[in-house]
């Protein structure tokens, strides 16, 4: 399971794959979203801008993505 901590009040879901190494590029990120491929807490993501807040998690090709303050 990977872990972001938050700087800000939210980070966006494409910034998220990106810090958590899931997607190479912003682009990678779009269309992983874009194909309903990730799924956010248990739900089909399909806004790459999504905001993710602490106690969020991410669920991409396998892995667990989980937001903390």
């Amino acid at each position: 399971m990977e872990i972001i901590k938050l700087r800000d009040e939210y980070i966006k879901l494409g910034q998220a794959l990106k810090a958590a190494g899931l997607a190479e590029s912003g682009v990678a990120a779009k269309y992983a979203v874009e194909n309903g491929e990730v799924t956010v807490n248990g739900q089909v993501a399909t806004q790459r801008g999504k905001k993710l807040a602490e106690g969020d998690l991410v669920e991409y090709m396998g892995e667990t993505i989980k937001i903390i303050k």
